[in-house]
């Protein structure tokens, strides 16, 4: 068998198990939620570490703030957002970004319909934008600024330091969260001020 057969009885494979294949276009439907059955420890194991001690030692790491945003699908009154600190460019070639989002939460699947998304970096004095996307159930867009994204049209907030549009290039399972790849399609950049840091459940900024 080629090298062509070959790949064709893996991708077929792949396809019959519902693991997630790649022919270089992007896909025509997102799965809000695949593959749920996924476990890192199985129900009869005891995690090696308690969520709080894996909160308390991954808090030393210090992150960017982001704020994802998606315009509205068909039959959806308006845009989605969410803020989101597990943001991280993936790919030069092609150039890919990925965001980790809970699966429980309910702004994804409105992502997901979309089939786009921006990412808003934040910059040192939004903190309070960033809280108004940490909510839950409220109108998170309300008196925020914001314009179409030049590519997909998802909202790209006013005054964020930089942005980056992208469409959904696949969907991958992360225990209780959900891998998201993103192909860039537009960014721009301001070029100037300090980004917006989250460190140990607290907001900062970079020192002098």
């Amino acid at each position: 068998m080629g090298h062509a057969g070959m790949a064709a009885t893996v991708v077929r494979y792949l396809r019959s198990v519902g693991s997630p294949t790649s022919t270089g276009a992007e896909p025509d439907r997102v799965d809000a939620l695949p593959r749920p059955d996924l476990r890192a420890v199985g129900e009869d194991e005891r995690a090696p570490v308690s969520p709080a001690e894996f909160r308390a030692v991954l808090g030393n790491f210090a992150s960017g703030v982001t704020v994802i945003t998606a315009p509205a699908a068909e039959g959806e009154e308006g845009p989605a957002g969410f803020a989101c600190q597990s943001f991280a460019s993936l790919s030069l070639d092609p150039p890919l970004v990925t965001f980790m989002v809970a699966r429980t939460s309910t702004t994804w699947p409105r992502i997901a319909r979309a089939g786009v998304f921006c990412v808003n970096v934040l910059g040192a004095e939004q903190g309070e934008l960033c809280r108004s996307f940490a909510v839950s159930g409220a109108d998170k867009f309300a008196g925020v600024a914001h314009r179409p994204a030049p590519v997909t049209g998802s909202p790209q907030l006013d005054e964020v330091p930089a942005w980056i549009d992208c469409r959904i290039h696949a969907v991958h399972t992360g225990g209780d969260h959900l891998i998201v790849v993103g192909r860039v399609v537009a960014m721009g950049a301001a070029g100037e001020g300090d980004p917006l840091l989250f460190h140990k459940g607290r907001f900062g900024r970079l020192a002098d």
